[in-house]
């Protein structure tokens, strides 16, 4: 797909691959009960890619991670306990925005967390997390370079939802952010919603986090979309 909102070749870096610095998540947490709103998306179309063409992803290999275009989608891939990749598409900050994206589990350990960053600040290891694993699992976390990550859901912890099908082999996950609110969405149903103003603006990217004890983590990421918001 064409996109209206394409960074350089060279302008994209290869995802950072960084020990996490927050708690992964688990299977005892208690379950939060969240509303059910559709997910809506009426703004401009500034990305939208489904990884078959020219794109700019960052993609890079070792010894610890993967992420690589596959079978017309983008891998991520992770060979070890408690680490965490991402990718971003450009260089460029966005403002209140609205992001989705299909992801497919390759019947990766329910631990596994996958979602969005958003308002990545120039500082690589700044930004909000929105992220939801197979397990049913859900969070929006707040990370600040050389600082503990927060939670900004759960009471400090990973919360469960009821509307997250468990173990399902593809997620519709969607993602506001701007204007002070973050709101996470799996399959069209809102999860969760929280507002913070630390970050503004700032770049927007994928990613996976495989759990504390599982030893690797496997999903494709597709169709993705970037619109604006009012």
């Amino acid at each position: 797909m064409a996109s209206s909102l394409r960074g350089s070749p060279t302008s994209s870096p290869v995802p950072p691959t960084q020990t996490v610095q927050i708690i992964p998540p688990t299977t005892n947490s208690e379950p939060v009960q969240t509303a059910t709103l559709p997910a809506i998306n009426s703004g401009e179309i500034l990305l939208e890619d489904d990884f078959t063409g020219d794109s700019n992803w960052g993609t890079l290999t070792d010894t610890d991670s993967s992420v690589e275009y596959e079978n017309n989608s983008l891998n991520m891939s992770i060979f070890r306990e408690n680490w965490v990749i991402w990718s971003t598409p450009n260089d460029a900050n966005y403002r209140n925005v609205h992001v989705e994206v299909t992801v497919h589990t390759n019947d990766t350990d329910p631990t596994t967390a996958f979602g969005f960053l958003c308002a990545q600040q120039p500082k690589d290891w700044s930004f909000y997390y929105l992220a939801a694993t197979p397990g049913g699992q859900y969070a929006i976390i707040k990370a600040t370079d050389g600082e503990s990550d927060v939670f900004l859901t759960g009471d400090g912890q990973w919360a469960v939802s009821d509307l997250i099908t468990p173990n399902s082999p593809s997620y519709r996950v969607g993602a506001d952010c701007g204007n002070g609110r973050l709101t996470l969405y799996v399959d069209g149903k809102q999860i969760t919603s929280v507002t913070d103003n630390t970050y503004g603006t700032g770049r927007v990217g994928l990613f996976t986090w495989s759990g504390a004890k599982a030893p690797s983590a496997d999903v494709n990421f597709d169709d993705f979309l970037l619109t604006s918001r009012q």
